[in-house]
């Protein structure tokens, strides 16, 4: 199997570093060019950041697109019935277990014939904002946040609460830093917009930490 990956280097290099694609030949490209036949798979890490590659893929509907999309709503893409909303955020490469969300009317048999090529174990999850795993770390975290701006704890305290009260691998800050805060905050926002559950109002703090973020010279 020909895979075309395509995306954001430093998402490129962990995800190289994470995860096996075995014997298949892999061809990188950190912006996606027109296809023109020969690729089986497309794995795109950043679709979430380039949507406008969903007009390239439209071309070839018959190509199955392994695409991260955890902060755009299925509404957007849903009608693809080849493309499946994976969790490749910073942190989750590695996971034993990809998350992968389908439409109501996307090709299971696809999907599932591309994870037993590559070997991978993966769970099918409800095409929507955020996904699951995604939405429920981002809640946490937002949680912590307003937990530490209320003055209750310090992050360091809710972090090895959090650890030691849960037996969660990492704190809600630790996750934070690691997924990014940037990917945590559009995660937030997406799911709010999309649900208009208050749970995912975004705490302050965050927000003002985001735009500090965002306002960074490259």
């Amino acid at each position: 199997m020909d895979i075309l990956v395509t995306g954001d280097r430093q998402r490129w290099e962990a995800f190289r570093q994470s995860r096996s694609t075995g014997a298949h030949h892999v061809l990188y490209q950190p912006e996606l060019q027109p296809l023109e036949g020969g690729a089986d798979l497309v794995i795109d890490l950043s679709l979430d950041e380039r949507p406008e590659n969903l007009m390239i893929y439209a071309l070839r509907p018959e190509l199955p697109v392994l695409g991260c999309l955890v902060k755009t709503p299925a509404v957007a893409w849903e009608e693809y019935r080849r493309i499946y909303a994976v969790n490749w955020l910073p942190g989750f490469y590695g996971m034993p277990r990809l998350e992968v969300g389908i439409p109501a009317d996307g090709d299971a048999e696809t999907l599932q014939s591309v994870m037993a090529e590559l070997g991978w174990e993966y769970d099918t999850v409800k095409a929507a904002a955020g996904l699951v795993t995604p939405r429920t770390i981002a809640m946490i975290v937002n949680e912590a946040y307003f937990t530490a701006e209320e003055g209750t704890a310090s992050r360091e305290d809710i972090d090895i609460s959090m650890k030691l009260g849960t037996n969660y691998p990492f704190g809600p800050f630790e996750w934070c830093r690691r997924i990014g805060i940037r990917n945590i905050y559009e995660v937030l926002r997406a799911v709010h917009a999309e649900t208009g559950n208050e749970r995912y109002r975004i705490c302050d703090t965050l927000e003002q930490e985001y735009h500090s973020f965002i306002q960074q010279p490259d």
